[in-house]
């Protein structure tokens, strides 16, 4: 018979929640400290949003029936304080609730392996914002890249060297992100807030959203303010060469204007005409080019039709 494989959470199990200091001391697992709100400070930087949404009243629910299952994790700092390293959106339904104190585990960990686990811990969650995922990824390329360039380090988050392999791959690894989809993402991170926001609300796509990042401010700012004016949002191939100009040096506003009033090909009308009710109206034996004609200019005379009967109503 097959067994069942075992999953681990990164959670804490049940029956460890109860278990004595000197229990969990024996058994090897880390310590429980209850501390208290007012020492323990923000991740800086911290990439992921934390809001007051209906999954936060869930979460505040959970709370007050059951407490704080699992710890949240913070390290101490040089100065005696407390940085939350995992574990923001409990803190946050503390606070709203009035709860003193934060059930954590204490992390002994410098900063860059501080900001690998964060963003490692906040990668199961079930909603994340592309441009908080862009920031969480160059925040742990970043710190990735620093612990590769020195060997005082004995934390190896991912298991193996980084000299030789590409940083991009291993970060995406968790998430199941290839090398270029993490650089996209990272590249979110170069866009202003007000496309970062579009992107985020689904109204403009990865791929034109990472072209448009290579512009400067000024550039984006056109695209901001065009697409307030139309409400329309540049595609792919409009993206595309806005960029081309841009780098060409042949971009102004009413050059975005121009590339993003073009008609896109998705946007172009099909018209679907039922052959039963048209059939009629053609002469017999025409084949399908000469019917296309036919209608075509029946069209045009009854638009010069209707053009002199307005003409002569002024």
């Amino acid at each position: 018979m097959s067994h069942a494989k075992d999953i681990d959470l990164g959670m804490t199990a049940y029956d460890e929640l109860f278990m004595t200091d000197a229990e969990r001391a024996e058994n090897r697992l880390p310590k429980i400290y209850e501390i208290p709100l007012s020492e323990i400070d923000d991740f800086p930087d911290h990439p992921y949003r934390v809001v007051d949404d209906e999954d936060m009243e869930d979460l505040m629910e959970s709370i007050k029936d059951r407490g704080i299952i699992t710890p949240a994790l913070v390290r101490r700092k040089d100065n005696g304080r407390y940085e939350i390293i995992s574990g923001h959106r409990r803190k946050r339904a503390c606070e709203r609730l009035g709860i003193p104190a934060l059930r954590c585990e204490v992390k002994d960990v410098n900063r860059d392996e501080a900001i690998i686990l964060m963003v490692d811990s906040n990668s199961q969650r079930s909603e994340i914002a592309p441009t908080d995922k862009g920031k969480a990824y160059k925040m742990k390329m970043e710190a990735l890249s620093r612990q590769g360039k020195r060997t005082d380090l004995t934390s190896n988050p991912v298991g193996r060297k980084l000299i030789g392999e590409e940083t991009a791959a291993i970060i995406g690894e968790p998430n199941g992100d290839s090398q270029t989809q993490v650089r996209r993402y990272i590249r979110l991170t170069n866009l202003v807030p007000e496309l970062q926001q579009f992107v985020d609300e689904g109204k403009i796509k990865m791929r034109p959203a990472v072209e448009l990042s290579y512009l400067d401010e000024e550039t984006q700012r056109d695209v901001v303010d065009r697409i307030d004016e139309t409400e329309a949002f540049p595609s792919h191939d409009q993206a595309i060469r806005i960029r081309k100009a841009y780098e060409s040096g042949a971009i102004d506003y009413e050059k975005v204007v121009d590339i993003m009033a073009e008609e896109k090909p998705n946007q172009k009308p099909k018209f679907k005409f039922s052959f039963e009710r048209i059939s009629p109206l053609i002469p017999q034996g025409y084949a399908d080019k000469q019917a296309e004609d036919y209608i075509v200019k029946a069209l045009e005379y009854y638009r010069r039709y209707l053009q002199k009967q307005r003409e002569q109503a002024r």
